[in-house]
């Protein structure tokens, strides 16, 4: 798709847009351009409608009834098929429940329990996935290694167990998820997917690519809130040789039955653990329902086309990208460079251009293509031409560090 060259061209684009109604299905303030969704997704209208459904009406009103009347229990299932349908799995294999690091957990040890031997996951991805394997080894004992940033080859049988990002949530570098399960396959390894910064951007086909196991987040691109509850995918026939070591009472085969012995649910089932928050869970099951009519081609295309115009526009005024060059497959952020990066950030913020900072020196913007149009791009790309040529950003104010960036 072709780049616009000025505003009114970006305009143009927007009324020709096939997912631009969607805009309007988000609450989004006037005077805000929120490229902060690769972290956490704005809310829809339905999900606040839902949130108070649940609250005033399920929980207030209706109270435990509510388990049954509102399909309370039904809810991990009801969201996984969702999930289901935007990664490209078979409707029952996606359970959502629980965080990422606790489902990375859970699939690490039920795998290694099949067939200990040494884990690795790639150095410089997201640090809870490392982290998660770095605690699982000081537990077991099992062996870790650290993958250097390359291609499949680096699958060697070496690792039982690799957990491995779909896009990279610095660069926004897509794996060939095919060529690694094919490397996989030749060396009888197990890959763990974190989807967190590839579902509800990328048109991922998971099972067609010989996926088997992943997990990923729901308050991204998948819009469900903050802090709304991962998800975990296991295909049925991999998921049922497996024993998760979390066996609490919602991954029991009858958990209202009862019985003193854990009998394990069928599939992903049995990665349930805990009761599920079910204000969390609702506001996700909402948030879901937005992708029921939009094609997941159409909307990797348009990512990759405001990638691409972010990307130029930078290059303009001299900003460096460690994000693929453009044309190039990339997920749905632009990290750019800059060695005051925080306080342009920051800047940004004040005129209303929400994005994020990653140490030592990255201005990350997400660029979720159900809301964000193409003068989105454009009025935020001036704005920030504007403040690296005023200089603003040096204001001490702009400086000052907070908790969370």
């Amino acid at each position: 798709m072709a780049i616009p060259t000025s505003r009114d061209q970006a305009e143009e684009m927007d009324q020709q847009d096939p997912l631009r109604a969607l805009r309007d299905q988000f609450v989004l303030d006037d005077g805000v351009i929120y490229l902060d969704g690769n972290s956490l997704g704005p809310p829809t209208k339905a999900v606040l409608a839902r949130l108070r459904q649940t609250a005033e009406a399920e929980w207030r009103r209706d109270l435990i009834k509510s388990w049954n009347t509102a399909g309370w229990i039904d809810l991990p299932r009801t969201c996984g098929r969702k999930i289901a349908s935007v990664i490209g799995v078979d409707a029952d294999d996606v359970l959502v429940c629980d965080s990422v690091s606790v489902n990375i957990f859970k699939l690490v040890s039920a795998l290694w329990s099949q067939a200990p031997g040494p884990i690795a996951y790639c150095r410089g991805e997201f640090p809870t996935d490392g982290y998660i394997l770095q605690g699982f080894a000081r537990l077991t004992g099992a062996l870790l290694h650290t993958l250097p940033d390359a291609g499949p080859e680096v699958i060697d049988g070496n690792a039982n167990i690799v957990i491995k990002s779909v896009v990279d949530y610095k660069s926004a570098a897509v794996t060939n998820i095919s060529a690694w399960e094919q490397a996989a396959a030749a060396h009888d390894v197990a890959i763990i997917w974190d989807l967190s910064h590839a579902a509800g951007l990328l048109d991922l086909k998971l099972k067609q690519a010989g996926a088997r196991y992943a997990v990923g987040c729901g308050y991204k691109f998948l819009n469900g809130g903050p802090g709304a509850p991962a998800y975990i995918y296991a295909d049925k026939a991999a998921a049922e040789k497996l024993a998760q070591p979390l066996s609490g009472w919602m991954g029991h085969a009858r958990p209202f039955e009862f019985a003193d012995d854990y009998t394990p649910a069928e599939g992903a089932g049995r990665f349930a653990c805990g009761t599920p928050s079910i204000l969390s869970l609702s506001a996700l099951d909402a948030a879901l329902d937005i992708f029921d009519d939009v094609s997941m081609s159409a909307v990797e295309v348009k990512a990759a086309t405001l990638g691409d115009l972010f990307l130029t526009r930078c290059t303009q005024f001299g900003l460096e990208s460690i994000a693929p060059a453009i044309s190039k497959k990339r997920g749905g952020h632009i990290s750019v460079r800059h060695p005051n990066g925080y306080e342009i950030v920051q800047a940004l913020i004040a005129k209303g251009v929400i994005g994020d900072f990653r140490p030592p020196d990255l201005m990350r913007f997400g660029l979720s293509p159900l809301y964000i149009q193409y003068t989105d791009i454009w009025d935020a790309t001036s704005m920030l031409e504007e403040i690296l040529s005023s200089e603003m950003w040096r204001d001490p104010k702009f400086a000052e560090r907070k908790a969370v960036v």
